[in-house]
């Protein structure tokens, strides 16, 4: 084993110490101590261009999904609710709100549940939505091409046309590292009833994250025909995984490496 990763494993040993202390209490509370731990103290995670979110207004919120449980749903969420003075929805599978205290605490923070409008009531109301147009998909993808975007679902883009609400691209970069997927064991996902379980570490290695907000990618004018708004929302689509994935290929330049 080289001497770096013996480093980040006793590095990782020490902070799990940690993580004992802060869990002594049960609740919802302690789901939020440990994420507000993870983010300052284990990913030692930077936030930039918070300033791209309007602060009026809908906006749908886009960003690349990765690493092997969805974590960077959370830390997303955290980030938001600690740089904003206004609540993310974040529209999530039936599958986050099946475990009591993770499924209570995401609805808490503005999980909403996942359906094919993707937040459209919350937007005409004037709210941001935050998705993750790549899926569970973008949770399968290979560690060797972990941020190499899969295809965006149209769906969000089709939302932001109808409601007239721009685009904010987001990239998450540190999530692949920090629960890297080497694998997966199809026979455990059909016995518990998910869509994958992956072969990971036991615990987040401490990767450091950072956490980019891009200008916002204005909404067309909403088209009359169907045929129109169909192209608008394809032009849309395309044009917001560019930007993340812009956004991606520039921020993974900035770390070192991935542990430091």
């Amino acid at each position: 084993m080289s001497e770096s990763m013996t480093d980040v494993i006793e590095v990782a040993g020490a902070e799990l110490r940690n993580v004992k202390r802060l869990l002594a209490d049960p609740g919802e509370g302690v789901w939020d101590r440990f994420l507000d731990w993870l983010v300052d103290d284990y990913f030692r995670l930077e936030a930039a261009g918070l300033e791209n979110i309007p602060a009026e207004g809908p906006a749908v919120v886009v960003a690349n999904h990765s690493g092997a449980w969805g974590l960077d749903a959370f830390v997303l969420q955290k980030v938001f609710a600690r740089g904003l003075a206004r609540p993310l929805r974040v529209p999530a599978a039936p599958l986050v709100f099946r475990f009591p205290l993770v499924g209570a605490y995401a609805r808490k923070k503005g999980a909403i549940p996942l359906d094919p409008t993707l937040g459209m009531e919350h937007l005409i109301a004037g709210e941001l939505v935050g998705v993750f147009p790549e899926g569970i998909s973008g949770l399968e993808k290979p560690f060797r091409k972990r941020y190499q975007l899969r295809p965006f679902s149209p769906g969000f883009a089709v939302t932001a046309v109808r409601a007239g609400a721009p685009v904010v691209p987001v990239s998450v970069i540190g999530a692949e590292e920090a629960c890297p997927r080497l694998g997966e064991i199809p026979a455990l996902a059909r016995l518990l009833d998910l869509p994958c379980f992956p072969v990971t570490t036991v615990f987040p290695l401490p990767a450091k994250w950072l956490v980019t907000v891009g200008e916002p990618i204005p909404a067309p004018p909403r088209p009359e025909s169907y045929a129109a708004r169909a192209a608008a929302a394809r032009l849309l689509c395309a044009a917001s995984q560019a930007a993340v994935q812009a956004l991606v290929d520039r921020e993974r330049r900035r770390r070192d490496t991935p542990f430091w």
